[in-house]
């Protein structure tokens, strides 16, 4: 009971001569210190709510304005043209005050009005996107002229949130254009006859249901910052019922060839302090707006930490008695800790100052020498978050709602992070480094199974040998938000902390630190029969993962940009040809890329298998001339581009009609053709992580500090997920998963189609050919002619 001594402040003893209260001093200086730095914060955030609300201009910008109209009318001009003196007939002050009163109350007005009018401004200018559609390097003189005016209407140091108030918000498209779309990105899958019914299709929706649909988006997009972001978070994310450990959450690796300490406790230590270093750095707004050429929404970036998923229980299509929700607290002074079978508390303030790496690898230690056992029941207990939704709704409505369930659940929900301790050693080891990256990446993924709790916005994961990785949740923002904290973890605690020689955490322990308090629990049979099951279904599913990871380092972005080709598109076109040497045939694919230009914009689909990049493959499996399949290659790049441009701003073809299906479900009506575009399969599900912080890292001094990226598991059952990151000059990293129980899938196979497909691409622009195409076959050949890509210019 030593935490409960601790806890509080005084203590008190009933005797015959009354109260005998006795205070704790030290107890009360925390208290104070621990409510003063609540204070700062509060303080903290109202100032930088009043820069942010008044961005473009500065609150200093407010006297500016007062003291020239003051100095006009002490030259007996008047500014105003009568609206000082109209002010002053309504003022209840002194005559002698009148005059400056109302020429402060005006100049007030006059500067919230150039505000109002600088930020409508920005935001026009920021609705501008014809720069991403000039050709590199060949600027045309508006965009030019736009260049100069938004960096006149942009102001000076902006703070994370400036801009938020500025930007557009996004565009839903015609209708009319997302079915041209739509038809163009399906008619290289179809033969003729499926391709005129879903014509058929399309048409009549587009002038039939489509009309009503359209009428419903637009009104909502005059009423919501976005039109898509809420109806996505609920409806492809959190309805879910399915586990979203593997299905949904995803993963990140630490530094591929370097292990800055081998002292898990020291690692773990210097990963929470340069966690909530950044975190610090997010309350106080002080991290650069994240841009993209113009400035991106940081919206994600507010649920970074204290979050957690809370899954709900459905009674109907559209009600719940406990909604599936995003939980966020406003602060959290705690991380909760993982350790064979237990979980912690670990308080990472004392008296309001923030824990030193030090003292956080003195207070990891503690949990890793604590012999206590796990109570029964708990070591499995993360499963529940693991398993289906709904039993895990269930049991946490049944047996988490009061007592000592409710206040440890409470913990790890309400914690700042999830931190797992887990006791195996990762990372590039033995002699075969390939085996063991694929082990490190379904140990990042999915575990256990019961040592990461799933529905924290993040977890952190230090192994036993140091190295360290994260497993994210999906629902609350997408990939390159959390990359970006991983990012400036990794470059802090490598080369701002650092460690001593020995591998230990730089800095002094206070002695006085409370110990780590062990979470209680009361497991009932039933509790620990769900726990069972839950387990079950997850370690089925982890079971059935299948991963490869692998750096490829013939060649990286570099020389992929002297052929004048997007590296993107060049990697996306090694996706296809590869899969169609695998298979034989093309399939529905999916990139991901960012809406983020606009308010709350989250991703839009790239679907890049398109007409010329399905022209370019099969010419070249055939054995076209080399300058065809050049020319064929270039086409397809440019159609890539401008596929992924259209996506970015807001010329996507899948957001758009997953909106219109959710409107026809809330009117009651049924469409043929949204019911049979959404229920299409994507059997090649693609997204690039892109270093987004280069700066951080010395890739020319120290390449061997380079993360190797990160994953996600396969969408479609009989389907491959690839991740892929360009780092450097020289290096292009992939994680490919898939199913072991589809037999037409095998991570490994499939990578190795796509080493061959890069080198035959990057062969194909650099060489003169040394022999013909190695897979032109009987097989491809029929596929073919069954199904011909239908190569149409753009439009």
């Amino acid at each position: 009971m030593a935490e409960a001594h601790q806890a509080v402040a005084f203590q008190f003893t009933v005797t015959p001569d009354g109260i005998d209260l006795k205070l704790s001093h030290q107890a009360l200086t925390q208290i104070y210190l621990s409510g003063l730095r609540s204070w700062k914060k509060r303080f903290i955030r109202l100032k930088n709510s009043v820069i942010t609300g008044v961005y473009p201009a500065s609150p200093s910008s407010w006297l500016f304005v007062v003291i020239a109209i003051l100095a006009t009318m002490y030259t007996r001009s008047d500014p105003s043209m009568g609206l000082i003196a109209k002010i002053q007939e309504h003022l209840p002050v002194s005559a002698q005050c009148q005059t400056v009163v109302s020429a402060v109350v005006f100049s007030t007005l006059l500067w919230l009005s150039l505000i109002l009018t600088m930020r409508l401004c920005l935001k026009q200018l920021l609705s501008y996107h014809g720069w991403m559609f000039e050709q590199h390097g060949k600027l045309s003189s508006t965009t030019k002229a736009w260049m100069a005016l938004v960096r006149i209407f942009s102001g000076r140091q902006p703070l994370l949130y400036s801009y938020q108030g500025s930007l557009p918000n996004l565009p839903v498209p015609k209708v009319k254009d997302t079915i041209h779309r739509f038809l163009d990105s399906v008619r290289p899958l179809t033969d003729a006859h499926q391709f005129e019914r879903m014509s058929t299709l399309a048409r009549e929706f587009e002038s039939g249901m489509g009309k009503r649909l359209q009428w419903y988006l637009k009104l909502k997009s005059l009423w919501a910052a976005n039109y898509v972001s809420d109806w996505w978070e609920e409806y492809i994310y959190l309805r879910g019922r399915g586990p979203i450990m593997v299905n949904s959450n995803y993963y990140g690796m630490d530094f591929l060839y370097v292990t800055p300490t081998p002292i898990q406790a020291a690692r773990a230590g210097n990963t929470i302090h340069a966690c909530l270093l950044y975190r610090r750095k997010l309350n106080r707004e002080e991290l650069k707006p994240v841009s993209s050429f113009i400035p991106l929404c940081a919206a994600q970036c507010e649920r970074m930490f204290n979050t957690s998923r809370i899954p709900g229980e459905e009674t109907g299509t559209h009600k719940h008695t406990h909604k599936h929700t995003v939980q966020h607290w406003q602060d959290s002074e705690f991380v909760a800790v993982f350790h064979r079978g237990r979980y912690f508390r670990l308080w990472v303030y004392q008296a309001g100052r923030l824990l030193s790496p030090r003292e956080l690898e003195h207070q990891v230690q503690r949990i890793l020498d604590d012999p206590a056992a796990p109570a029964p029941g708990e070591e499995r207990l993360g499963a529940l978050t693991a398993g289906d939704r709904v039993p895990w709704a269930e049991a946490r409505k049944t047996y988490f709602s009061s007592g000592p369930n409710k206040r440890s659940l409470d913990c790890i929900e309400k914690a700042a992070f999830f931190v797992t301790l887990d006791d195996e050693e990762q990372g590039m080891m033995g002699d075969d480094s390939g085996a063991s990256l694929d082990r490190y990446a379904k140990s990042l993924l999915h575990g256990k199974c019961y040592d990461r709790w799933f529905d924290k916005s993040f977890s952190f994961v230090v192994y036993k040998n140091g190295k360290n990785g994260l497993n994210a949740e999906h629902s609350w923002a997408d990939a390159p938000t959390v990359a970006h904290l991983w990012e400036y973890v990794l470059a802090t605690d490598s080369f701002q902390l650092g460690y001593n020689t020995e591998g230990h955490c730089k800095g002094e322990v206070d002695p006085s630190l409370p110990r780590p308090q062990k979470l209680t629990w009361e497991f009932s049979p039933e509790l620990q029969q769900q726990v069972g099951r839950s387990l079950a279904v997850a370690q089925a599913l982890a079971d059935d993962i299948d991963f490869h990871v692998f750096s490829f380092r013939d060649f990286g972005k570099g020389r992929i940009k002297k052929c004048r080709i997007s590296p993107d598109a060049f990697i996306q076109l090694t996706l296809q040809l590869a899969y169609y040497r695998e298979r034989g045939m093309f399939c529905l694919t999916y990139e991901a890329s960012m809406t983020r230009l606009f308010r709350e914009g989250r991703t839009e689909t790239v679907r890049s298998c398109s007409n010329e990049s399905c022209a370019f493959v099969c010419a070249l499996e055939e054995g076209e001339e080399r300058e065809e399949c050049r020319r064929l290659l270039r086409a397809a790049s440019e159609r890539h581009q401008n596929l992924y441009r259209l996506a970015m701003t807001g010329g996507g073809i899948d957001r758009h009609l997953f909106c219109l299906y959710v409107v026809s479900k809330y009117l009651g009506l049924d469409s043929p053709f949204l019911k049979e575009v959404l229920s299409e399969p994507w059997r090649l599900s693609t997204s690039q992580t892109a270093v987004q912080q280069g700066e951080l890292f010395d890739m020319v001094n120290h390449p061997e500090f380079i993360s190797c990226g990160g994953g996600f598991g396969p969408v479609a059952d009989d389907g491959y997920g690839v991740s892929y990151s360009l780092v450097g000059e020289n290096m292009i990293n992939f994680h490919i998963s898939c199913k072991h129980s589809c037999p037409s899938t095998d991570a490994h196979e499939f990578g190795a189609q796509v080493r061959k497909a890069l080198v035959d691409l990057l062969d194909l622009m650099y060489t003169e050919p040394t022999r013909t195409s190695t897979r032109t076959s009987t097989r491809t050949s029929r596929n073919y002619q069954h199904n011909p890509p239908a190569v149409k210019k753009d439009q």
